[in-house]
């Protein structure tokens, strides 16, 4: 590429980002250049924001929920072409440990993520390892295609969670991705599937994609589950905020027997009050998951381009790249729209 410069934001300290000309980065042999079309605004982007996660890293590019085109690939890579339209899997992982080989790969000693621990997409080109570059289907947009990352996380998480057809589940939280678990709950064949959400905005968008019930008042919840559970609680309760109260919540109305996904994220020192008692005696079961990868990216990049996904609620933000730290406040404020994308290429 003749020019060896590209705009990019660069958070340089937590609570600023600066738009600004930077070194393009250079294509290793088994690496491709994405020029990057759109990129979305995470949860995670706020909190690297705030400074609560990876301010070590800074300054730093943020941004990893990209999809682009390949501008250049490195004299290694194969299978992939110039001007492909591609997304990536984000986790960097050493590609060799008994974690990478399990594809847990966020428990790798040496996993980077992109955009988080290494330079991501809120900047005109990103370099990712080709072999985690994954071409997007003809005829599907950017702005669709850059949900993927976001989507792979609960397909994950639904996995992790063992998540079967007819199971009742409650997800807490009804946010971006609180609204994804819904979908794909729904999607797999989960009944009921209800959602408890405060914000009146955001309890009628997941309303509209498919809850059987949605629950506004704290103080209705409980009846609300049990009513809808036969009196059993849920078979699988989803935390998708990270609060400890809900964390709480949570272990009160899955049933016993039944699965706790733990999906939010609180700070390190929060601490949920727990009585392993009652794990034992009701055998309840508790399963982590953060964020997709390998498998997770093709199989989420598979349900949007089948619509299995209603994405609409997630595309009506979209803003320039010189924007991105008034649109990261807007995020944090909890809009009415679901995500807000960066339009990267100019």
């Amino acid at each position: 590429m003749a020019n060896d410069t590209m705009r990019a934001a660069v958070l340089v300290t937590p609570g600023r980002i600066e738009l600004r000309e930077v070194k393009r980065p250079a294509c290793g042999p088994a690496d491709v250049i994405v020029q990057v079309e759109r990129c979305g605004i995470c949860g995670t982007d706020v909190h690297i924001f705030k400074g609560h996660y990876a301010s070590d890293r800074l300054p730093l590019i943020p941004g990893h929920e990209f999809a682009g085109r390949i501008m250049e690939r490195g004299r290694d890579v194969r299978g992939l072409a110039e001007g492909e339209r591609v997304i990536a899997d984000i986790n960097v992982g050493c590609g060799t440990c008994f974690y990478c080989r399990r594809n847990e790969v966020l428990n790798c000693p040496d996993v980077v993520q992109l955009g988080i621990h290494a330079d991501g997409a809120f900047a005109e080109y990103v370099r990712v390892p080709a072999r985690l570059a994954i071409p997007i289907p003809a005829g599907m947009s950017f702005a669709l295609a850059a949900l993927t990352e976001p989507l792979a996380c609960v397909v994950r998480a639904a996995k992790s969670a063992r998540l079967r057809f007819a199971e009742s589940v409650l997800v807490l939280g009804a946010g971006p991705v609180g609204n994804l678990h819904v979908q794909l709950a729904r999607a797999i064949g989960a009944a009921p599937v209800i959602a408890a959400e405060r914000d009146p905005r955001r309890a009628a968008l997941v309303r509209a994609c498919g809850a059987d019930a949605v629950v506004e008042d704290p103080a209705r919840l409980r009846e609300t589950v049990l009513a809808m559970t036969e009196g059993r609680g849920a078979d699988l309760v989803i935390e998708s905020v990270g609060s400890v109260a809900l964390y709480e919540e949570a272990l009160r109305l899955v049933r016993p027997g039944g699965r706790v996904a733990a999906f939010g994220l609180t700070g390190p020192e929060a601490r949920v009050a727990v009585a392993p008692l009652d794990f034992v005696l009701k055998e309840i079961g508790l399963a982590g998951s953060v964020a997709g990868m390998g498998e997770d990216m093709h199989q989420a990049l598979r349900l949007l381009a089948h619509g299995r996904i209603d994405a609409a609620p997630f595309l009506q933000d979209v803003r320039p790249l010189d924007a991105l730290q008034d649109a990261i406040a807007t995020v944090a404020a909890r809009p009415q729209a679901l995500k807000t994308q960066i339009a990267v290429a100019p």
